[in-house]
């Protein structure tokens, strides 16, 4: 029998189907933006979907615990995150649905083949390799910088490996907007809709989910704002409704 857990390892319940996810106790581990983005993605029955820089593969997972139909694959570079994602995916009897692959981004288009899937997920690095300070960590800044892939090279990917009129979903954050629309518009994934994420009703936002479509004319909908927090340490009932909570929790 494989080995579930190794050493450093820790299992966490994800509230969707008995599902639960292999993860580091003292490493990175996903965080909201992409349980965000795996409720904001619309998955068709028969899609076949790729996840760019799938981690432990919690996208995969909880897209595959959500939609009715369809094959996942998971993209990750780094070889224990994908060992820990494939183990989650024998561990939550998913192997019929979801594979995970290591390989590079970069890559992608020649490890998959050009318009392969229907859809592309990615929560990708958000800094840029010079931002802020880098973890040194090299496992946690590859994954918070852009230190083995840029933003361009994983649109570009995107576009390659996406059948004509493909979604690609993105989470990123609010200040790289203008960046992350003009790459998306230069590549000819045209951004159709828009949903910004505030931390609570009165700050700005700082998190942005957007789906675009290869091919498709220019029109595009922002939809109704996301607030995280309604006051210090507790979600809003929307928050706690994606990550799969039976009730609100107490004030």
């Amino acid at each position: 029998m494989m080995e579930v857990l190794k050493t450093g390892e820790r299992m966490d319940d994800l509230h969707r189907k008995g599902y639960r996810i292999i993860q580091k106790t003292d490493g990175f581990c996903f965080g909201m933006d992409a349980v965000l983005l795996s409720d904001f993605a619309r998955i068709g029955k028969k899609d076949k979907v790729l996840d760019m820089g799938c981690g432990t593969g919690i996208l995969p997972i909880l897209m595959e615990a959500r939609a009715e139909g369809g094959h996942f694959t998971g993209l990750e570079i780094q070889e224990e995150f994908a060992s820990m994602a494939g183990r989650s995916v024998v561990l939550n009897h998913q192997e019929d649905r979801i594979e995970i692959v290591c390989g590079d981004i970069k890559e992608a288009s020649s490890l998959f083949g050009r318009e392969s899937f229907d859809v592309v997920v990615s929560n990708p690095p958000y800094m840029v390799d010079d931002h802020g300070l880098k973890n040194v960590d090299r496992k946690k800044a590859i994954a918070r910088h852009e230190v083995l892939v840029n933003l361009e090279e994983l649109v570009r990917e995107t576009k390659k490996v996406l059948k004509n009129m493909g979604h690609f979903y993105l989470v990123h954050r609010t200040y790289r907007m203008a960046e992350v629309m003009h790459l998306l518009v230069e590549y000819g994934l045209e951004p159709k809709r828009i949903r910004f994420v505030y931390p609570f009703a009165d700050k700005e936002p700082n998190i942005m989910l957007i789906e675009a479509m290869k091919g498709a004319k220019s029109r595009i909908k922002v939809e109704p704002p996301l607030i995280v927090y309604k006051k210090p340490g507790v979600y809003t009932e929307e928050i706690y409704r994606i990550y799969g909570y039976e009730r609100e929790q107490e004030d």
